[in-house]
């Protein structure tokens, strides 16, 4: 695969395609010992998909631009080797020309692989593939002692391999990665299944991640959104071949709105496969409302290139910069937001309990559901192959993803819905991801996060801690 995303596959291409590579590497060393040795270590990236603020470092950061290409796509292997930096939009593209797609996509084009491993994604696919990082064959990782290693599930550094996801950073950045790739047919056939109650639509969810089918046909994509206790759905994709007419959701029509209906029978829709794996990002699953963008009459003049995630992350930069929000709050007599931007996991037979309570505390509407099983890739059923996100093997888990902000009330704690959220997620045997706010006490954080087991590996891969440590990185948000 040619570094510019051109159809092309063959020695001469991979070898262009690893010398840029290399080069980047080159780069990245060079940046490394460039910082000095008693300033932390961090990316030098001036665009994130992270929710958490962070103090500012003055020190020069890691030089990884030339580390954003796809080195390879082997059509035959059903393989990709990719640049840690590398996009998921730039690396679906160099993908579906050869009818591939990453077995897991997350929703949001600027997403990178190596984020998306250090730091977990998800998607409709979860369900039957899993997490990025399972896909994963091998890695070149950039220790913080600035080596550069390569590890596999089965190496001698396989405890790194089996640590990496969910370290965000901490433990090295990664700057290759091999992965698998499965086939994808050129659409994507839709049925948005209504329900009237949390617990039906609960029941009907694990039982369709089982089955991997519903009333006869075949279920390859699944995910849902609730807009209420009344008002719910589930969403079953289907790959096919098929020709027939497609809608187009980058334009006036906007897709979260598209599912919802009152009759009983199932709403069907269909899409390309490029636009399914993209469909939630025109609007940023529905956040682009608070912008304005769903307004018809500002949407025909808002232009279709910025209608994407990576710019309204722009524009919330420069709210976090100059407290824009809280400041047209305060205009209208209302008091500043706690912001409330998170994805959690519960295990399936909590989702109803969990939203339940949600509803009831939580004023945030609508909320993702996305549920995903540990591919089986022989671990026993019941571990946790994964210690720093310690799912369990053969049990079914649901995203639930919600992303708003809430009224701060007079005399409560920083950040009190965030601590209640992850209060309520801990008594449900649930996991909090670490890309937002969190507010764990060290012990607690340990016991959920790692714990010896993330010390043994900062000690062998960090010894010199010129890495921030995992509860500095996500909590104190150094």
């Amino acid at each position: 695969m040619s570094l510019l995303g051109k159809a092309g596959h063959g020695p001469a291409a991979y070898e262009s395609g690893f010398s840029a590579y290399r080069a980047g590497v080159d780069r990245l060393l060079a940046s490394y010992h460039a910082i000095p040795a008693d300033a932390d270590v961090r990316l030098a990236k001036k665009t994130s998909n992270l929710f958490r603020a962070r103090a500012k470092n003055s020190a020069p950061g890691l030089d990884v631009s030339g580390l954003t290409r796809v080195i390879e796509v082997d059509p035959q292997a059903k393989t990709a080797e990719v640049a840690g930096m590398t996009t998921y939009e730039d690396l679906v593209a160099a993908t579906l020309p050869y009818g591939l797609a990453p077995l897991v996509v997350p929703q949001l084009k600027t997403i990178t692989l190596g984020g998306a491993v250090t730091g977990l994604g998800i998607e409709s696919t979860s369900f039957r593939n899993g997490l990025p990082h399972e896909s994963v064959l091998e890695m070149e990782v950039l220790t913080g002692a600035g080596e550069i290693i390569t590890i596999t599930p089965d190496g001698p550094d396989a405890d790194l391999f089996r640590g990496f996801p969910n370290s965000y950073g901490t433990l090295g950045y990664t700057t290759r990665l091999k992965i698998e790739l499965e086939s994808v047919p050129p659409y994507v056939a839709l049925r948005h299944l209504r329900f009237h109650d949390l617990r039906e639509l609960e029941a009907t969810l694990d039982r369709i991640v089982l089955e991997r089918s519903h009333d006869g046909e075949a279920v390859d994509y699944l995910d849902g959104v609730v807009f209420s206790a009344g008002e719910s759905y589930l969403t079953l994709g289907r790959q096919t071949d098929e020709p027939g007419p497609i809608s187009d959701y980058t334009d006036m029509d906007i897709y979260y709105r598209s599912i919802q209906h009152d009759g009983p029978a199932p709403k069907r829709d269909r899409l390309t496969i490029h636009d399914y794996l993209w469909r939630w990002d025109t609007d940023w699953f529905w956040c682009s409302r608070a912008f304005g963008t769903q307004n018809p009459n500002i949407r025909r003049f808002w232009p279709k290139r910025y209608r994407r995630s990576s710019f309204y992350w722009k524009l919330i930069a420069l709210d976090h910069r100059y407290n824009i929000g809280d400041k047209l709050e305060a205009r209208k007599g209302n008091p500043p937001q706690e912001r409330v931007v998170q994805d959690i996991e519960v295990p399936v037979e909590r989702t109803a309990d969990f939203m339940e309570w949600f509803l009831r505390e939580i004023p945030i509407e609508p909320i993702w559901l996305c549920p995903l099983r540990l591919r089986d890739t022989g671990a026993a059923t019941g571990t946790q192959p994964w210690p720093l996100y310690p799912l369990r093997t053969g049990r079914t888990y649901v995203n639930i993803g919600f992303w708003s902000a809430v009224p701060k009330s007079p005399g409560r704690i920083d950040g009190a819905a965030n601590r209640a959220i992850e209060k309520t997620v801990t008594e449900f045997d649930g996991h909090k991801s670490l890309y937002s706010d969190s507010y764990y006490e060290p012990e607690e954080f340990a016991a959920l996060y790692g714990g010896e087991r993330y010390k043994e590996l900062k000690k062998r891969y960090d010894p010199d801690q010129r890495l921030l440590d995992l509860y500095s990185k996500a909590v104190q948000r150094r």
